[in-house]
């Protein structure tokens, strides 16, 4: 299987996957539907500066011109930041004819996963995943997100799933696809804007070392799904969970009556939130993933020196 016809991986990314040095993938899809320009750049450019002051390099992944980049140059997240939401969403069902066509895509949590493996790269970064929306019973609509973690062996560092889902169903989902679910420094699920959900991880890991043998051990093993490593908002920046959660019910009775589903759900509940939070929950949602970011590169730099 040659990927390489469709891949390009930036040279300072590749320089470090050849000499076993820590990269971290990042997903573009925050840039162009996760907040306005210029709040989408600079943020990406913050996250891939944290990653690299805490010794890994960075590999925004995106498609650009139908081809699949592992590793995006400031001017490349800049063309991203600007074109927004007029970029499409691509998740794995999008891949082949975006690539066939010549177009541009920002990648999912899924998306990444698959052009991280594509590439050697072991380890993302993100803000929150997808999963089983309230109400899937009826609608199916459930996140590709839970599949490829299901199938494709990267671990993904997140602050939890999105509070906007049904979580209960979410972890149920995972548990049938074998990922397993940590908990960073805690037994509970965290739910992206609150380090609270009521619902408890698979495991407690307490240490990037620890995070990145649990990880080796599995691939040692040969074992196909990916690892979720659920890391909670730092407490400052942490939401009310009374708030959050009044908001997000507003917003997903609107998105009903809206008639909106799926891929148009996520972003449209996020920028609804942030709205009825007056901004805050986008602050919140800046934090957790610049966090994120400091546990994925720490991990990435443990698990080369195994």
């Amino acid at each position: 299987m040659n990927l390489n016809k469709y891949l390009d991986i930036n040279p300072e990314v590749a320089e470090a996957l050849a000499a076993g040095k820590p990269v971290v993938a990042l997903e573009s899809t925050i840039i162009s539907h996760g907040m306005p320009y210029p709040q989408n750049v600079e943020t990406a450019l913050a996250v891939e500066q944290i990653i690299r002051d805490n010794g890994a390099v960075p590999a925004t992944i995106a498609i650009i011109g139908g081809r699949l980049k592992a590793g995006l140059t400031a001017e490349e997240i800049e063309y991203f930041g600007k074109k927004g939401q007029a970029i499409h969403k691509a998740s794995r069902r999008d891949l082949a004819v975006l690539c066939a066509r010549g177009e541009d895509g920002a990648t999912t949590v899924t998306t990444t996963m698959i052009i991280a493996h594509m590439a050697g790269i072991k380890i993302f970064a993100t803000g929150g995943i997808g999963g089983v929306h309230r109400g899937a019973e009826t609608t199916m609509d459930i996140s590709a997100d839970l599949e490829e973690l299901g199938q494709t062996p990267v671990m993904v560092v997140c602050a939890g799933a999105k509070s906007i889902l049904d979580l209960g169903l979410t972890l149920e989902y995972l548990e049938t696809k074998g990922v397993p679910v940590i908990g960073f420094g805690t037994e509970e699920l965290p739910a992206f804007y609150t380090r609270q959900s009521g619902f408890k991880a698979d495991y407690r890991i307490d240490t990037p070392e620890e995070l990145a043998a649990a990880f080796k051990a599995g691939h040692e093993m040969g074992l196909k799904s990916g690892m979720l490593v659920t890391n909670p908002i730092p407490e400052e920046f942490a939401m009310p969970k009374t708030v959050i959660d009044a908001a997000i019910d507003q917003a997903i009775c609107e998105c009903n009556e809206k008639g909106i589903h799926g891929k148009q759900t996520t972003p449209f509940l996020l920028a609804r939130v942030a709205e009825l939070t007056g901004g805050d929950s986008l602050a919140s949602n800046i934090r957790l993933v610049y966090n994120n970011a400091k546990v994925a590169a720490q991990t990435a730099v443990e698990y080369c020196k195994l």
